[in-house]
């Protein structure tokens, strides 16, 4: 229970500042690292980077300096102290630290050192004796865990780390994640293969090395059991003379056996040409086999009158643009390869139905001593993949409706439809030799001569061969996510593509199968590799805990410290998603897990997202979420330790509904209701950049590049109401400067209007109510709108500092785009800034003739342009040509236009304005649909740091040039 005598808390990291360009730089990066990176343990969706999480909880946890005034009175003192907490935090999120136990152990230091002064100040306490005079740090949870990465982090600091989740697939990575390695940690490998090396004991200073090593080792016995059961339905590629008369390329070759990376499917319907009914004809949507330069490869369709035929070429083709086409004319629009007939999506849901969708060998690829070599497709490879007859096949049927999903649409109904035969063939092998590998682990356990102080121990040896069990069983996952009819080959990287390269399921008309026991791209070893190289770098400093509990009952957050990232409205359907390895994961690992695995598919009901076909209605949708929400919120709210605030993820694309009071946000909306429900306020709020800084999806998708961390508590009693208008005040007083701090941080523009809700709603939030005129209460979507409102104000002010032809060009460009108008529309706006259309025309952003005028696209702009040369310079001319030379030279070339930029005299302000007309550029095409145009705009904006240090680089090569003059 919790008591009625507040502890006093002082203000966290998180609450005043926090070294962001620093997470973020570290988060970006971190999404291109592969191997050793716990994500490699098994798929989950938006997991959040481990540097944000790692360093959002260390802020959350350590003091800040300005409310430790005992060690820090004055304010020159705080900053210093501030200062090295950032240097640390650097340190602390860089990837090659994630295990370095010297910068991990500094850290560890600063949070005890924060906790004891907690102690101190709550010595007088009613509970001190019980809960501060140990001085034990409290424990963390997380009651949205998902992927771990939180909870993971925690451990990492050295917290107890709970986290519960409903989802069993969730429950199962945490469990691999944060419970296992610390049981075993510092024990070295029991397979026959380490016995030689030292006497089986515990060694601290060995973490989960051991464990890895045994992951390792009978992944690998049972990849060769594997092959003795398999290898007749994975037959090699002979290269014979008959091959060679066709491909001179492959002459190398004759007479050798080649292994095959992977066969390249075409799936195919009836011709709907009359005169070619009888013919099958491929879906493809691309004939290119490999696009590297000097090594190109391609398919060839060959027609003859009755039927056509596959033959791979080598060569530079004439064709590109054909073959990047297949045979896909339009949006699920293909062309008969017969008769050239349209082939509409319609008709192959027809065929689909009707059970005519097949499938068709378009080509073979195999290792060569120099890389990839692609073959004609062989008539008895064929054959052996139609011969294989798996044992089981998962015939559970999917929510063809869910979020994300589009296979429904073509037939498929069950997970069993997702799968070849061959590949259900393989994955029922696998998953039978994980239950005799276990057989196998208890056995070589048993049979140790060493002083293992557990070697007798029964139930040790059991629970030690179960868990082992479940990383064997991952990586049967991660075979799965690439043995499935809807991987593809990818031409440009020549290497297999996976099931799940974004959070859903689309349809893939020409797919790759992979051959499990080759040496290249999505073979079981390469997996297996991914799985142990994970294991052996997770911490075991801590102990973790995982139980299955929903968010909205869990009594799990009792006095700890939370962070969470709960579900973002209706962007990721997990149960739906996660059902695809579930149903490998129950057949596998049911009766070691009877618990998790009593249900045919995942758990549903209770999952936090907003599924409109599973709700009813998407009013009722939203109204299960925003209860939902609340009561998880809540529960939260009045059970977490009063010592330290909530941290919370929220990634979800904020302009997204237009009304006719302005812009506001479901997902948002629903979300932000749910935390002032539950009685929390927004005391801060951090936009943390957890993709590649080149990321940019479509602007009309709801991912995002920017999580925002939203930093709550408990609102205080002391909380008064707001009118309308001092709300209003208060916004355009404080959003301004929180912006800016955004913009200086480089705030993508996709992510400024995300990340500008936070210090808006941080207002809203810490009211008791904002009354409006009539005495009602002002609502979340209201707050919303009047947020994005100030930010419109904001990105709008800097106009009046633009010249004369810019602001014309803005006004222009934000009325009719590139249109093209009447002299007398654009006349009108022209003396409205005070210059004539003639005088814009000569400063070369526009066209003039025959009575009709247009804005320039920037493509129609002078290639070789420089300001210097301009006698008309504007902003408007100097920002689409950066992003010219940007697109089309690279960033090099962009950098040396924004140093003559710099350097030009008498426009010292050109280069910010620029930067600001970016902004306001991307905020308007972004709300009316013109996502090619807004995409230019942000990747200026995300470039713009690496072309700022390129031109400095040049100011200082050209000052040191004229020293030396």
């Amino acid at each position: 229970m919790k008591s009625d005598h507040p502890i006093k808390r002082r203000k966290k990291l998180i609450e005043i500042a926090i070294p962001l360009d620093d997470i973020n730089t570290a988060s970006a990066r971190e999404k291109s690292i592969r191997h050793g990176h716990p994500s490699t343990l098994h798929l989950w969706w938006a997991r959040r980077p481990l540097a944000a999480a790692r360093a959002v909880l260390f802020c959350q946890i350590v003091d800040d300096p300005s409310d430790i005034p005992e060690e820090f009175p004055t304010e020159a003192d705080q900053e210093k102290e501030r200062s090295r907490l950032f240097a640390l935090i650097k340190e602390l999120v860089t990837w090659e630290n994630t295990t370095n136990q010297k910068v991990l152990n500094k850290a560890r230091r600063e949070i005890l050192r924060s906790w004891e002064r907690c102690c101190s100040d709550n010595s007088s306490h009613p509970e001190s004796k019980e809960l501060f005079n140990a001085k034990k740090l409290p424990s963390f949870h997380d009651p949205f865990a998902g992927g771990g990465a939180i909870p993971l982090e925690a451990q990492r600091l050295g917290l107890n780390s709970y986290a519960s989740d409903l989802n069993p697939v969730a429950i199962l990575i945490n469990k691999a994640m944060i419970e296992i390695p610390p049981k075993y940690a510092g024990m070295k490998e029991i397979n026959p293969s380490g016995q030689n090396k030292t006497q089986l004991i515990f060694d601290k200073s060995v973490g989960s090395e051991g464990l890895a090593n045994d992951i390792k080792y009978y992944g690998k016995w049972i990849s060769e059991e594997a092959k003795k059961r398999l290898e007749h339905l994975y037959p090699k590629v002979k290269i014979t003379s008959e091959i060679v008369s066709k491909r001179p390329d492959l002459s190398a070759y004759i007479g050798k056996d080649l292994n095959v990376i992977a066969w390249l499917w075409a799936r195919t319907v009836k011709s709907p040409s009359p005169f070619y009914s009888h013919v099958d004809v491929p879906l493809v949507n691309s004939f290119n086999l490999s696009t590297k330069e000097g090594k190109e490869t391609y398919i060839h369709p060959i027609i003859n009158e009755d039927n056509y035929e596959f033959s791979v070429r080598f060569g530079s083709p004439t064709n590109k643009e054909e073959l990047n086409k297949g045979t896909k004319i339009g949006r699920g629009i293909f062309k008969c390869l017969m008769s050239g007939t349209p082939i509409d999506p319609k008709y192959i849901k027809e065929q689909a139905k009707q059970e005519n969708l097949g499938e068709r060998l378009m080509a073979i690829v195999a290792e060569g001593d120099n890389g990839r070599v692609y073959i004609d497709p062989l008539i008895e490879h064929q054959t052996i993949a139609k011969e294989a007859r798996p044992s089981w096949k998962p015939d559970f049927e999917f929510f063809q409706r869910a979020l994300g999903f589009r296979v429904g649409n073509y037939g498929m109904s069950k997970w069993s439809d997702i799968f070849s035969n061959r590949q259900l063939n393989a994955l029922n092998v696998f998953s039978d030799l994980v239950t005799e590998a276990k057989e196998k682990i208890y056995s070589d356990f048993t049979n140790l001569e060493s002083s293992h102080p557990e070697a007798d121990n029964q139930q040790y040896k059991t629970q030690y061969s179960n868990d082992i069990s479940i990383y064997l069983a991952f990586i049967i996952d991660k075979c799965a996510d690439y043995w499935s009819t809807l991987s593809s080959w990818n031409g440009p990287w020549e290497k297999m593509r996976n099931t799940f390269g974004r959070q859903a399921l689309p349809m893939v008309w020409d797919y790759a199968e992979v051959n499990p026991f080759s040496n290249s791209t999505g073979n079981w070893m390469a997996m297996v590799n991914w799985v142990w190289k994970a294991v052996e770098r997770l911490p075991s400093i801590s102990n973790g805990y995982i139980l299955q509990a929903d968010a909205q009952n869990q009594s799990l957050s009792q006095d700890k410290i939370v962070s969470t990232d709960p579900p973002y409205y209706d962007n990721i359907g997990y149960a739906d998603l996660s059902d695809f390895f579930y149903v490998w994961l129950r057949k596998t690992l049911k009766d070691i897990h009877p618990k998790l695995f009593t249900t045919l598919t995942s758990p549903k009901k209770e999952e936090l997202v907003a599924t409109p076909y599973r709700n009813g209605t998407k009013g009722e949708a939203n109204q299960f979420f925003l209860e939902g929400m609340t009561q998880a919120m809540r529960r939260l709210s009045l059970s977490v330790h009063d010592g330290f605030p909530i941290t919370i993820y929220y990634a979800f694309k904020q302009v997204e509904m237009r009304g006719e009071s302005g812009t506001s946000s479901t997902g948002w909306e629903t979300f932000l209701s749910a935390v002032i429900r539950a009685n929390l306020s927004i005391t801060a709020t951090w936009p943390m950049r957890t993709e590649l800084a080149n990321r940019m999806r479509g602007t009309k998708s709801n991912a995002l590049a920017t999580s925002i961390v939203l930093v709550c508590e408990k609102r205080k009693h002391t909380a008064r109401n707001l009118s309308r208008n001092e709300f209003r005040r208060n916004l355009r007083e404080y959003l301004p400067t929180a912006i800016r701090q955004l913009e200086l941080a480089n705030i993508a523009p996709v992510d400024l209007a995300q990340a500008s809700i936070g210090p808006g709603i941080s207002i809203f939030s810490q009211a008791n109510a904002v009354i409006k005129s009539d005495d009602s209460k002002m609502t979340v979507k209201e707050a919303l709108i009047e947020i994005n409102a100030a930010l419109d104000e904001y990105l709008s002010k800097d106009e009046h500092q633009l010249d004369s032809d810019s602001q014309f060009a803005l006004t222009f460009f934000e009325s009719f785009s590139y249109e093209e108008r009447s002299f007398s529309d654009a006349e009108g706006l022209a003396k409205a800034r005070n210059v004539s259309v003639k005088g814009v025309e000569r400063a070369g952003i526009l066209k003039a003739s025959a009575g009709k005028v247009r804005l320039l696209r920037r493509q129609e702009f002078e290639s070789q342009w420089s300001p210097t040369r301009d006698d008309r310079l504007c902003s408007w001319e100097a920002t689409q040509n950066l992003i010219n030379r940007l697109e089309s030279d690279g960033e090099s070339a962009a950098a040396n236009l924004l140093f003559e930029l710099k350097n030009l005299i008498g426009h010292d302000d050109i280069v910010q304005n620029c930067r600001s007309l970016a902004y306001r550029l991307y905020n308007h095409c972004d709300k009316n649909n013109q996502a090619e145009e807004a995409r230019s705009y942000n990747s200026l904006i995300i470039a713009w740091p690496e072309l700022e240090r390129l031109a400095a680089d040049q100011d200082k090569n050209s000052l040191k040039q004229q020293t030396l003059l």
